[in-house]
C-alpha cells in the first residue's frame, strides 16, 4: 500500500471509529481516547491532525463545550456508503421473523402488523410499512422519544404528527428505490421537520402486492443493525 492510499485507509478507519463510537455512546469522541483504544501505530498528535481534517472536509464537527468530535450528516453519509459492514443478526432474531412469516403468510395485512412490531423492536425504531399505496402500518412511534438527543418536543411532536397523516407518509415512503435499501439521512429526507433523522426504505412483493418497509430513527441510528434487519425481512417476504 503505498503512502497516500495507507493515509486515506487510516483516515478512513478514524472517521469509521467516531461514527461508531458516537452511534453507541452519544458522546464526543477525542485523539487521546482513539489512541488509547484503538492500536493505529500512530501518534494522538497525528490522531488530532486527522481529526481536524475530517472535521476541514465537513465529515466532523465538534460541540463547544468539548474537545472531542461527533459526526455530521456528510460523515454518516459517507460512513454508510463506504465505511459500513452488516451485521450478522442472532439466530434467535432470524427464527422469530420466519416463524411469523411462515405462521402468517396467507394473512398479508395480519403479517405486515407482525413485521413491523418486530422490526421496531429489533432495532428499537419506529417502523412503517405500506401496502399497495394504500393502507399504512406504523410500529414504534414511542420510540421517537427514547433516544437521548431527542430533546425538542416541538419536533418530536411535529414528527408524530407527520406519522399520523396517512398521505404525507404515503407521499415520504413514494421513492423511486434504485437498490434493495435506500438511506436517507437529515435534508436528505424531504421534510424539515425530520432534518435530524434518518431513514432507511426496502421494498417488497408479496402474493401480488407490492409495498415499502422503512426504519425511521435519528441521525445518530445504528446503520448497520437496520439494514442487515431490512435486508433479511425483504428476502423472506419477497421468497
Amino acid at each position: 500500500m503505498n503512502r497516500r492510499a495507507d493515509f486515506k485507509h487510516r483516515k478512513d478507519r478514524i472517521l469509521a471509529i467516531v461514527v461508531g463510537h458516537y452511534i453507541q455512546n452519544v458522546s464526543p469522541v477525542g485523539s487521546q481516547f482513539i489512541t488509547d483504544q484503538f492500536k493505529l501505530d500512530v501518534s494522538s498528535a497525528t490522531v488530532r491532525n486527522i481529526l481536524a481534517e475530517l472535521e476541514e472536509e465537513g465529515y466532523l464537527t465538534h460541540p463547544h463545550t468539548s474537545a472531542g468530535r461527533v459526526p455530521t450528516v456528510s460523515g454518516y453519509r459517507y460512513y454508510v456508503d463506504h465505511l459500513m459492514h452488516e451485521i450478522q443478526l442472532l439466530e434467535g432474531e432470524k427464527r422469530k421473523i420466519e416463524s411469523e412469516c411462515r405462521r402468517y403468510h396467507n394473512q398479508l395485512e395480519l403479517l405486515m402488523e407482525k413485521t413491523s412490531q418486530t422490526l421496531s423492536d429489533l432495532t428499537h425504531y419506529t417502523t412503517i410499512i405500506t401496502i399497495g399505496g394504500k393502507k399504512v402500518i406504523l410500529k414504534g412511534a414511542s420510540y421517537m422519544v427514547g433516544h437521548p438527543e431527542q430533546t425538542n418536543l416541538e419536533r418530536i411532536q411535529a414528527i408524530l404528527r407527520i406519522l399520523e397523516d396517512k398521505e404525507r407518509v404515503l407521499a415520504l415512503l413514494n421513492h423511486d428505490l434504485h437498490k434493495r435499501i435506500k438511506i436517507f439521512i437529515g435534508q436528505e429526507i424531504a421534510l424539515k421537520e425530520m432534518h435530524e433523522c434518518a431513514m432507511a426504505v426496502s421494498s417488497f412483493e408479496k402474493n401480488g402486492v407490492s409495498g415499502r418497509i422503512a426504519v425511521l430513527g435519528p441521525s445518530r441510528m445504528q446503520y448497520d443493525r437496520v439494514v442487515s434487519a431490512l435486508e433479511y425481512i425483504s428476502e423472506l417476504l419477497n421468497h
